[in-house]
């Protein structure tokens, strides 16, 4: 299947390419076996703050003295901070000045695409990763390695061997809920009784202390959760606009037509009323999940893996007996979709002195077990001890300030090779994902790419209205939430809302018919 044609400046092409040339052979064409005679540096990019406490630089000098017997190279990291990430991230590939490699990317957070695009990422050709990936080649079938093209050119190599769920939902007492006589939480009603008892009984507790200012993307959750929606990524990073499961071929915006928007601004405004969360919640900074952890809260909105990697069993140890379920968006439907394989990927930067080197690196990383485990888990005995079981605990007297290493590896891990977390709950996850199994389908479109070029004034405008009218909405701050969402349309319209979906239905239309 083909991509979305994406159009690159002449100019621009010819510059790389000649460039990539030069450097024997980096445009991504068969190059012969790479001479590893001399001792490079590999510097690998990912988003993430950079740790303080030495752990991480100790694993490193281990996993580097691993690097250098097999493939004479070492690791460096270097860390995009989370204030500004995603300009940060993007300024520092366009320097293209041989500063980093192997970089962590996303087509769905972390403009894979639009990098692709720009030129920032070296294409790789078949015969180059058969040579210095050759594991990593034959690891990801081919159907994979199609959705990793773009104009028939491989650019991605993708997390496509890590079973991971992070669609959102609430997590909630299971203990209160059966208080409040509730068979667990399967609804926005049932999450509406569920807070109407946390309110009534126990006037301490805020039922859900929303931090309003990265919160305010509940509102897909619930037309989610009353509609067969699916989400479009790479296009606004609010979700606005995507399709049907009932209609794939149809693109729209559930925030400009339909019914799901006003009922839940009423149901929003029904919450704010009640108490569910305080009445200065637009500016509230509270931290929800450790007031959560002491019981000064009902719920918590975050990921499936969130909830049996982390709240859960952190949950049982603070707050015994609590039994912390799982709402997911779109639980009321069945509508679920598997994420893009392309939602973690590991590229090459096109400005990479070594880039068969930096292959041969990423290799090791993904597929070498020593390499995987010191690189994802730290050194044994220090990060981490095995249970007779075959697990992963942590050493008496481990820390995370004082002990945990930080290498942001989200563009590789692979099943194969991971070792479960003893204090996970498994079960959960086991019986989650059973569920999901039955109703999900894949991701449609993980193969677009979007040509936003001749919409970004528009989707800039839309962004600013989203932002002018959206927390209101998402907090019930309003007086009349059917005419403040029939004002927040017309603002949408005139930002040019029209024009964005039209544009984005010819590129749809277009892709559907290559597939054809």
């Amino acid at each position: 299947m083909k991509k979305i044609k994406c159009v690159f400046a002449a100019s621009v092409s010819a510059l790389l390419i000649a460039g990539l040339a030069a450097c024997g052979g980096k445009s991504g064409t068969s190059a012969g076996k790479v001479d590893t005679s001399k001792h490079v540096v590999v510097t690998y990019m990912t988003t993430g703050n950079k740790p303080t406490n030495g752990a991480t630089e100790e694993m490193l000098k281990k996993l580097n003295a691993i690097l250098t017997e097999k493939v004479n190279a070492e690791l460096r990291i270097y860390y995009i901070p989370w204030t500004d990430y995603l300009t940060n991230y993007n300024l520092t590939l366009a320097q293209m000045d041989g500063s980093v490699d192997l970089v962590g990317t996303a087509s769905d957070w972390l403009d894979a695409w639009k990098n692709v695009k720009t030129g920032a990422f070296l294409p790789l050709s078949e015969d180059m990763l058969k040579e210095y990936a050759p594991k990593t080649w034959a690891g990801v079938p081919k159907e994979h390695w199609d959705m990793c093209k773009s104009n028939g050119q491989i650019y991605l190599m993708p997390e496509d061997n890590y079973a991971q769920w992070i669609n959102h939902g609430f997590m909630y007492r299971g203990d209160w809920a059966k208080a409040a006589g509730l068979n667990g939480v399967h609804s926005w009603e049932d999450l509406t009784k569920y807070f109407e008892y946390v309110r009534k009984s126990k006037p301490d507790v805020i039922p859900w202390d929303s931090d309003a200012a990265s919160s305010t993307y509940h509102g897909e959750g619930y037309i989610s959760s009353k509609s067969d929606y699916i989400p479009l990524d790479g296009i606004s990073s609010y979700l606005m606009f995507g399709v049907r499961r009932s209609n794939l071929k149809k693109l729209y915006s559930p925030f400009l037509e339909g019914n799901e928007l006003v009922e839940y601004a009423k149901l929003m405004k029904q919450w704010d009323s009640m108490g569910v969360w305080k009445k200065d919640v637009l500016n509230n900074t509270s931290d929800n999940r450790s007031e959560f952890y002491l019981g000064q809260t009902s719920a918590d909105q975050h990921h499936t893996q969130t909830w049996y990697t982390t709240v859960r069993p952190e949950m049982d140890k603070r707050q015994p007996g609590s039994d912390v379920g799982f709402f997911w968006f779109g639980e009321e439907q069945g509508n679920v979709t598997t994420m893009t394989i392309t939602h973690g990927a590991m590229a090459l930067s096109a400005a990479s002195k070594n880039p068969e080197r930096a292959l041969m690196v990423y290799d090791l990383l993904r597929n070498d077990k020593e390499c995987y485990d010191l690189f994802n888990y730290g050194i044994e005995g220090k990060q981490y001890v095995l249970t007779k079981d075959g697990y992963r605990d942590r050493p008496e007297g481990y820390t995370e300030d004082k002990d945990g290493i930080v290498t942001d590896y989200w563009w590789g891990r692979n099943d194969n090779l991971e070792i479960r977390d003893v204090h996970a709950a498994w079960d959960k996850f086991d019986e989650i994902s059973k569920i999901y199994d039955k109703v999900k389908i894949d991701y449609p479109y993980g193969q677009i790419v979007w040509d936003v070029d001749n919409i970004n004034t528009e989707l800039a405008n839309i962004s600013d209205v989203w932002a002018n009218y959206m927390a209101r909405i998402c907090y019930g701050k309003v007086n009349d939430p059917a005419a403040y969402v029939a004002e927040f349309r017309s603002a949408l319209k005139k930002a040019g809302i029209d024009i964005v979906i039209a544009e984005l239905q010819r590129q749809l239309d277009e892709f559907n018919a290559q597939k054809q």
